[in-house]
């Protein structure tokens, strides 16, 4: 094999030069800028670092020591782009944190929250901004605490015996428009109304409206519904059981039999006064025959018991559960976070700063869907659902150098792949 070097400066990820684009052109530079304001006089502006952020994992970096240690050459080569170095990317996320609240549960015990209302709010614009969301329209909302797994000085021992933060998390399908962190050992109820009362006029503070929510049995509490029942149309809650509940699920006489995911329920509705005696709320409950023989103490049965509170009294039981199975989407939206998008690699030793970088990395992973849905309706083989990995691999990995021509600059690829059919903002 003979080898032969070529002195002339070219990036084998040439493709960020698209990115760094997009991100300029569709306003999102300007927006962040805007509602962050001014950071200094000379220095580096937020929107400057929110694109260096995105760029290193749009490469396949993960640590802002990446910009330094392999990314710097290629970043710098796009004309007009200021890298800053990894301390003044760290600074950035201290700069926009907010002080720590202590939330005291009925137990009387003390936990950490972390607020912060800028970043959520910028979000929430980005994704108006992007023509993700839309004034006035209403949407399905999915929340959820999730626990965000790390050793640092500040890590509390979870319900899941690791150590970490318990987030509290909002969806809207496939993007996240709200993050508040938490103390890991904290109780997911302890002060949830208060976060979805404040995730809530957030969204309705931008023109989002709510029409369906959906939440696991974290948020079976009088208190808690109360106040989700109030900012949606429709809720779908999995209920805890509890003695009288069963001793009234027991008393169900018809049940009618469904067939959900190729698999034969029973399922059945009752009213449901628990909680609140005047309202018109309803318990749909689904069973199935256990594995084993053990009988169940309240119903004298062997069957596994489910239920799930809401207000709709419009769809059928099968409806129902169908609609509230769908959830488990945002299981696979929380996958993405950790694995493709930093959360599981958190930056600081401060959970108020790694509080900006999980929401700065939630509007990363906005930006990825709308810049991928661009990109797929071009390349074939980039489907609009692909995985940051393959997305590298089959768009930014490609040789490419800026060049200076007739007093303009040019971006010379070198590849027959349909980039210049593009049609970016």
């Amino acid at each position: 094999m003979k080898l032969q070097k070529v002195s002339q400066s070219v990036s084998s990820f040439a493709g960020i030069s698209f990115v760094h684009e997009e991100f300029n052109k569709c306003g999102l530079l300007q927006l962040i800028d805007e509602q962050l304001g001014k950071r200094n006089a000379w220095g580096y502006g937020h929107g400057e670092l929110f694109r260096t952020w995105f760029e290193i994992f749009f490469c396949g970096g993960e640590v802002a020591e990446d910009v330094q240690e392999h990314l710097r050459s290629t970043l710098e080569s796009i004309p007009g782009n200021r890298v800053a170095a990894p301390d003044t990317l760290l600074r950035e996320l201290k700069g926009l944190a907010t002080e720590d609240t202590i939330v005291t549960s009925s137990s009387g015990k003390e936990y950490r929250f972390n607020i912060n209302e800028k970043m959520n709010d910028l979000n929430i614009k980005s994704l108006l901004l992007t023509g993700q969301l839309e004034k006035g329209k209403k949407y399905d909302l999915d929340y959820d605490n999730q626990i965000i797994e790390h050793e640092k000085w500040d890590a509390k021992r979870t319900y899941k015996h690791t150590t970490g933060y318990f987030a509290g998390i909002g969806s809207i399908g496939n993007r996240i428009v709200y993050v508040e962190n938490r103390d890991g050992n904290a109780n997911v109820k302890t002060a949830q109304g208060e976060t979805l009362a404040r995730m809530f006029g957030q969204l309705r503070d931008n023109g989002i409206t709510i029409n369906r929510s959906r939440m696991d049995a974290g948020s079976y509490a009088k208190d808690i519904v109360d106040t989700v029942s109030k900012n949606c149309d429709f809720f779908y809650i999995r209920a805890n059981k509890s003695e009288s509940m069963m001793e009234q699920i027991s008393r169900i006489s018809e049940w009618e039999k469904v067939e959900i995911n190729y698999k034969t329920y029973e399922v059945a509705s009752i009213p449901f006064k628990q909680f609140f005696e005047e309202r018109n709320y309803r318990l749909v409950v689904m069973r199935e025959k256990s594995d084993d023989a053990q009988m169940n103490l309240f119903t004298g049965d062997n069957m596994i018991y489910h239920s799930i509170l809401t207000n709709d009294h419009e769809s059928d039981e099968k409806q129902v559960i169908e609609y509230y199975n769908m959830r488990g989407a945002s299981e696979k939206l929380f996958d993405i976070q950790n694995n493709d998008f930093g959360w599981g690699r958190l930056p600081t030793s401060e959970m108020k700063s790694n509080t900006v970088f999980l929401i700065m990395t939630a509007m990363m992973k906005n930006f990825y869907n709308y810049f991928i849905k661009k990109v797929s309706a071009v390349f074939k083989d980039i489907p609009s659902t692909s995985r940051i990995k393959r997305f590298i691999f089959k768009f930014i990995c490609v040789a490419g150098k800026w060049i200076r021509q007739s007093r303009q600059w040019k971006l010379r690829l070198y590849t027959d792949r349909p980039y210049d059919q593009l049609c970016l903002s």
